[in-house]
């Protein structure tokens, strides 16, 4: 069974006002009616005693003592009787019966000197009354003692009072609970009714919805918790078709970048067996056909790395390297390619500057870093550059090629990404997975790589990897 927020609050509302009034009215009503009932017996008794007394200093009172207590006590609407030791009544201001009716139990408490005392007695008088017997002792001898009644109507009206002012107040609670219920429901339920169309919309795919949050309570925090989910699924989705795009723009680029070759290698292939290409222009054939396998054979290579790195199935031979050597090993293979573009290569690091990594992987890292540079700069110059730091060795690329702006140096990083997004048929980079792999490889190596780069100003790339080994470390 459905129930509104109004109902809820309307029933948890009137549930405490209502327990709370029948608690509160309950415990009030018997503490005041145990107050009044104390309040009357205490004053039966200081007159009952007072009586007693004024008796005790006279052998025998006088018609005309009693009397007037009588219309003393009866302005107070109290009534009183004296009687004696048998029970007798001797006088009376009320009371018809001969003789006082106590049951054995109230007639022993008397004759031992104690006060009796009977609240709201109806069986043995006309109407409802309270009443004391003090007992009234000669020396050590019991001789009576005196009856002292009063009605409890005055009491009763007075609690009665009370409690319909309890029933009011009830009421007035009630009400205030409705009214402030129905606000409540009325604001708290548009609250909820806007998380609902902004829930429905962010499952429609609009991630850009927002909901006001003043941080007033649970429902204002829960509105805080969505616009964080919805802003992190806004990135997530993005992010997703960004990766999307590129995927979808990657595999265009192998399907041309593999037809392309694939169609060269076949063309040679075909020519050499049909004896279509003369011998002078067989070498030049298989160079060619070389050259585009081994452009398939990277693009492969550059896949299975990125997909054995990302999944930390790659391991890593670390040993102490010589810097200066390995840049010369780097500029030795990309000198031609880079006077092709009318680029020089410039190297320069000390002699003894040894740096803790994977050989193989560290020239990943500089081949692919250099080949980006070669591929954006031309008539300029590239520079490898190394120093030591505190624990750390600096390796520097910089070129003066075309640079990059902010947006694209956040970029580059990512899979399939391409600074230049054409099908270009520079061997070097043209997939967008090489910076993606050596981003991955520095950190495998404990080490961090940064950029930084300026629209027509160059580039530089700035590695720092561990001088030696850490501590109980040893090469993997």
């Amino acid at each position: 069974m459905k129930v509104n927020y109004f109902t809820q609050q309307l029933v948890s509302h009137v549930s405490v006002i209502v327990a709370a009034v029948l608690l509160v009215g309950l415990l009030f009503s018997h503490f005041f009616e145990q107050y009044v009932y104390d309040t009357k017996t205490d004053e039966l008794s200081q007159y009952g005693r007072a009586l007693l007394t004024d008796i005790d200093r006279s052998t025998k009172p006088s018609q005309q003592t009693l009397q007037s207590y009588g219309q003393v006590l009866n302005s107070r609407d109290i009534q009183y009787s004296l009687f004696d030791e048998d029970s007798k009544i001797i006088y009376s201001t009320g009371l018809k019966t001969p003789l006082i009716e106590l049951n054995e139990s109230e007639w022993a408490q008397l004759q031992s000197g104690k006060a009796v005392t009977v609240r709201q007695e109806q069986r043995r008088f006309d109407q409802a009354v309270t009443f004391v017997l003090l007992p009234y002792f000669q020396g050590p001898q019991f001789v009576g003692g005196v009856l002292l009644t009063s009605p409890i109507e005055g009491p009763r009206a007075i609690i009665s009072q009370m409690n319909r002012y309890l029933v009011y107040a009830a009421l007035t609670a009630l009400a205030v609970a409705i009214i402030l219920s129905g606000l409540l429901s009325i604001y708290h339920g548009r609250r909820i009714k806007r998380l609902r169309l902004a829930t429905a919309a962010v499952s429609a795919g609009d991630y850009t919805i927002r909901i006001p949050e003043s941080g007033r309570d649970e429902i204002d925090a829960l509105a805080t918790d969505f616009n964080a989910m919805v802003s992190d699924l806004h990135t997530s989705h993005e992010e997703i078709e960004n990766l999307e795009n590129r995927r979808r723009q990657f595999m265009a680029d192998v399907s041309h970048e593999l037809r392309t070759p694939l169609t060269t290698i076949r063309g040679t292939i075909e020519g050499l067996r049909s004896d279509l290409i003369s011998e002078s222009e067989k070498d030049k054939a298989l160079q060619l056909a070389s050259g585009e396998t081994k452009r398939l054979l990277r693009l492969v290579n550059e896949n299975l790395d990125y997909e054995k790195i990302r999944s930390n199935q790659i391991t890593l031979l670390k040993q102490p390297i010589r810097v200066l050597e390995l840049f010369e090993v780097i500029r030795e293979q990309l000198e031609p390619a880079a006077e092709q573009r009318g680029t020089a290569i410039d190297v320069q690091a000390p002699e003894t500057l040894t740096v803790f990594a994977d050989y193989d992987r560290l020239t990943q890292i500089l081949l692919n870093i250099t080949k980006n540079s070669i591929q954006f700069t031309e008539e300029g110059e590239i520079s490898l550059l190394a120093k030591a730091d505190s624990d750390y060795v600096v390796l520097e690329i910089r070129d003066t090629g075309i640079g990059m702006d902010s947006e694209e140096v956040e970029k580059i990083w990512s899979r399939f990404y391409k600074a230049i997004d054409s099908r270009t048929s520079n061997p070097y980079g043209e997939f967008g997975l090489g910076l993606s792999i050596v981003r991955q490889l520095v950190t495998l190596h404990g080490g961090t790589i940064d950029v930084s780069s300026r629209k027509g100003d160059g580039s530089l790339f700035t590695i720092r990897l561990p001088k030696e080994p850490a501590t109980g470390a040893s090469a993997d």
